[in-house]
């Protein structure tokens, strides 16, 4: 009988705490809905004055920011996180200078907000143009990216957009010093500091309530590993950009020249290895391999990297570990590559047609005839020619910064920027005109 009543007790505990989660998460919606409905009035010249305001306050809080980020690590290495995932949450003063760099450079694009995308004229005389205009409310949730914190707030404000960030619970107390700057921007130019807001708890159980808040979001954007994107496209109830995991591969074709193969495999593996642009799988021709694939591992080996190979690869370099078929659908997000020899251009774009997240790919070629078929018909948001993969980002493409990179079809593909944050009306103009 006593532990019925203590199972009760508990029961009516967690249905307690799910309501105050509910209503918190509610009253958050509610403000941020309130506010976009202001900011999408907001000049060019104010956001611009927010995120100045912000970039600056990054900056003289560098030691607040750092001291938090140091908490969130010990937390994260209590949790056994991955090498690369503790590099993708640690902050420190060249970090913090390029998020400040990069809201500035926010700052410096064009407002995409209520620009003429096209306008024509009717046989009726009725002008019809149509307006690039806000999303409204979008949901962010993200994992230890603390960079991530800023750029989409920037880059939502910029955009006109209302925000609310979920990043990872490890990433909590650097997140939360980020948005503090971020909004201490917003008041300094009147406008509504709900525009940027964190979700401010760590529990798990609030992802859920964001995706049923169809009330107060309008869109969510998932970026992380494939788990969490999986999570927020089978639950939510709210359209999705989904940002999903980076197999990224690098084809060294029968026309490469050595040098460059080299430098590009290297960086596009080894410059960060916890980015979602980092390479997971080369593919060498197998007509030069013997030239190409020694030199090109040993200098990968050299630099710290693991190799995983198929047969063909092992016999010519005897330092690589046999891949197993789970290798070629990996993202490692670590010095680990795997390599595979291919027949010729076929061999490539079948491999990466049949395991790649239609992220980022990119050929090292001489043949500009065989540069473009590869750029034609692999089918990814974002494919290269003699260039590093890790190309993969907005801020690269002089976006200022991103959300992520959709790996969808839909409204938006590749890096996400500010252009990609919003979406068009028509406006009709006319005079007295009835339909007959």
């Amino acid at each position: 009988m006593e532990d019925d009543i203590k199972s009760e007790d508990q029961n009516i505990n967690r249905e307690s705490y799910s309501a105050s989660l509910i209503s918190l998460l509610n009253d958050v919606g509610a403000r941020a809905a309130s506010a976009a409905r202001l900011l999408k009035k907001a000049k060019r010249d104010s956001k611009d004055k927010a995120l100045m305001v912000a970039a600056a306050e990054i900056r003289s809080n560098f030691k607040a920011i750092t001291q938090a980020n140091i908490s969130d690590l010990n937390f994260a290495k209590n949790k056994n996180l991955t090498n690369a995932l503790l590099d993708r949450l640690m902050v420190d003063e060249t970090r913090l200078e390029t998020i400040a760099k990069g809201l500035e450079m926010i700052a410096q694009l064009p407002d995409p907000v209520g620009t003429v995308l096209s306008n024509w004229e009717r046989p009726n005389g009725l002008n019809i143009s149509r307006v690039s205009v806000p999303l409204g409310v979008i949901g962010i949730i993200y994992e230890s990216r603390p960079n991530v914190t800023a750029d989409a707030g920037g880059l939502c404000l910029k955009s006109g957009n209302a925000v609310i960030l979920r990043g990872g619970s490890e990433s909590f107390h650097t997140s939360l010093e980020l948005v503090n700057c971020l909004q201490v921007g917003l008041r300094a130019a009147d406008l509504p500091t709900d525009s940027i807001q964190l979700v401010p708890t760590r529990d798990r159980e609030a992802v859920s309530h964001l995706l049923r808040m169809t009330k107060h979001l309008d869109i969510i954007v998932p970026r992380g590993g494939k788990s969490l994107v999986a999570k927020v496209q089978n639950e939510s109830k709210i359209p999705t950009i989904a940002h999903l995991e980076g197999l990224c591969h690098v084809y060294l074709d029968e026309a490469a020249e050595l040098e460059m193969a080299k430098n590009v495999t290297l960086n596009a593996k080894m410059r960060r290895t916890g980015v979602c642009g980092a390479a997971e799988t080369l593919l060498v021709d197998s007509r030069v391999a013997r030239k190409l694939l020694p030199p090109v591992a040993k200098n990968l080996i050299e630099h710290g990297c693991i190799l995983r190979g198929d047969i063909g690869s092992c016999d010519l370099v005897p330092e690589m570990e046999r891949a197993e078929k789970i290798d070629w659908s990996t993202e490692y997000l670590d010095s680990i590559l795997s390599v595979k020899l291919v027949d010729g251009i076929d061999g490539a774009i079948e491999h990466i047609s049949q395991y790649g997240s239609n992220h980022t790919d990119s050929i090292v070629t001489d043949n500009l005839e065989t540069a473009e078929r590869f750029l034609n018909e692999v089918d990814s948001a974002i494919v290269l020619h003699n260039a590093s993969t890790q190309y993969a980002d907005g801020g690269e493409f002089g976006m200022g910064a991103e959300i992520g990179i959709s790996t969808g079809r839909l409204h938006a593909r590749g890096p996400v920027g500010t252009e990609q944050l919003t979406c068009f009306k028509y406006i009709v103009r006319g005079n007295g005109q009835v339909r007959p």
